[in-house]
This record gives structure tokens, sequence and C-alpha cells, in this order.
């Protein structure tokens, strides 16, 4: 664990920012050099990429706020303010899967106004996002953020006195799952599959859709060895689920539905990638 590579006044370079910021960079190059390949312009795909970031840090960022409330009561100003009302400087707190959507809430927008194929741009960025899951996710296993329940496993973490996790009683001193790490190896995972996949001709849109499915089903897994306070889960069927599972479950069932809607539509519709 390394939260803060270093410090300079009141000022902190904080090593998950510095993650976030590399999966941005790596991400977006790749991105415009596979665009070529699909017949669109390399502006079209640098230009989004930049709309993207912005939205993925507006939407992780309201996110963890709508599920933490109760921290912001009273100072609403902090979700934005680079100078938090605790007297430190920088925002610290966010919530990828909401980065995820409203990301892709703009790639919708972006293409329906600049009149783009929405499936071939989705099918380019696809393979980033999951490089951008794998960056991260490290980032946060540096921060301490996102941290899992105790666990008896030989792979099991213990954070230091200070550090996030220690603040809740139960997991002082204990081991707990890694579940940054986790997640850090699904992306990398999900990128290896869809570099696989795409090395063959598919419909437009099948990345997109595979991507949706095993996102959704890692982070629903991962999910169940996941710390979260009471306040962030709900019942059903039965079951203890987080929201964030719930909105994985979603995906994973827009991902198939997308899926099943596309292989089937008329060929003239439905070209194949070149």
């Amino acid at each position: 664990m390394h939260p803060v590579l270093f410090r300079l006044g009141r000022f902190e370079l904080n090593s998950y920012g510095v993650m976030l910021a590399l999966s941005f960079l790596l991400g977006i190059y790749w991105a415009a050099h596979r665009a070529k390949r699909r017949g669109l312009e390399r502006n079209h795909v640098m230009d989004l990429s930049l709309f993207i970031v912005v939205s993925a840090i507006i939407g992780s960022r309201l996110m963890y706020v709508v599920t933490h409330l109760e921290e912001f009561r009273g100072h609403w100003m902090d979700t934005f303010n680079p100078f938090q009302s605790s007297g430190k400087i920088g925002i610290a707190g966010t919530t990828m899967l909401g980065g995820v959507l409203l990301a892709l809430i703009t790639v919708i927008l972006f293409c329906w106004i600049k009149k783009v194929s929405f499936l071939k741009i989705a099918d380019v960025m696809a393979p980033s996002f999951a490089l951008g899951i794998f960056l991260t996710r490290i980032g946060c296993f540096l921060a301490g953020c996102c941290f899992g329940r105790a666990c008896n496993l030989p792979w099991g973490v213990e954070f230091p006195v200070g550090s996030i996790p220690f603040s809740v009683p139960e997991l002082q001193g204990a081991h707990i799952h890694p579940t940054q790490l986790y997640s850090s190896l699904y992306g990398l995972v999900i990128m290896l599959i869809l570099v696989v996949l795409d090395r063959r001709p598919r419909f437009n849109g099948f990345l997109l859709c595979v991507f949706f499915m095993l996102y959704g089903i890692s982070r629903f897994s991962v999910d169940f060895v996941r710390y979260y306070e009471t306040s962030q889960t709900f019942s059903f069927a039965g079951a203890t689920l987080t929201f964030n599972q719930g909105i994985s479950l979603l995906m994973f069932l827009a991902g198939f539905g997308l899926f099943l809607y596309l292989r089937v539509r008329p060929a003239s519709h439905n070209q194949l990638n070149q």
C-alpha cells in the first residue's frame, strides 16, 4: 500500500490518480490506433476520448457520493471542490462503475450528435475500458480503497494502521480479500479475451456485448467478498446484494440482450468489422 507518491506542502500526488491518468493515456492511444481498422476517423476517437475522461471522473465521483450521502451531508461542495472542508487538497473517493456508466452515455450522445456508428466506436473503445479497469484497480490497491472482507486465505492482505480498511473496527489487524487485485485481474482477462476475439471479423457491437457480459459477471462475483456498509446493500430473492451488483446484473442482461438482437439483425444492418 502506497497511497501518496509525494507531498509538497498540502498538495499530495496520489498513486490512484497516477494510475487513473496512465489508464486514460494508454487507453486513448490504443483506441486511436484501432480506429482506422474500422473505418473511423482518428480525430473522432481522440475528441470522444476527452469527453470520456471527463464523464468517467464525474460519473465515478457522483456514484461515490450517492452511495456515501452521510459523508457529504452538510458540505456538498466537497463533491467536486478540490479544496475539501477537511483542509485537504484533492478529491478522494470514487466508484468506478459510475464512471463506466456515464462514459457509456457520453459515447451514445457523441455518436448521435456526430452521426458516427455507435457500435463501431464502442468496439474500438471496449479493450481500452478493460485496460482502464486493470490499471486503475492497481491504483485502488495502492490507495487502500475498495477493500474486501476478512478472510483466512494465504493471499489475504493486512493493511497498516492509518489505512482506509483499518478504519473499520472488524478489519483492524485482520487479513482481508485483496478485492482490488481481483478486479485488476479480471480487467486484464477481459482485455485479453477481447483482443483474441477481435482477430476474426465480427458483427458491429460484438466486443461491446462481450465486455458488458464479462464485466457484469466479474464485478457481480467480486462484490461477494468486497466490504460494503449495510446502507449499500439490499435484499433480493432472499439474498443480500450490493447496489453495484444490481447494476452489474443489469449490465450483463443488457449485453446478452444486445448480443441476441445484433446476431439476428438483417445482414444489411449488421456489417462485419473489416
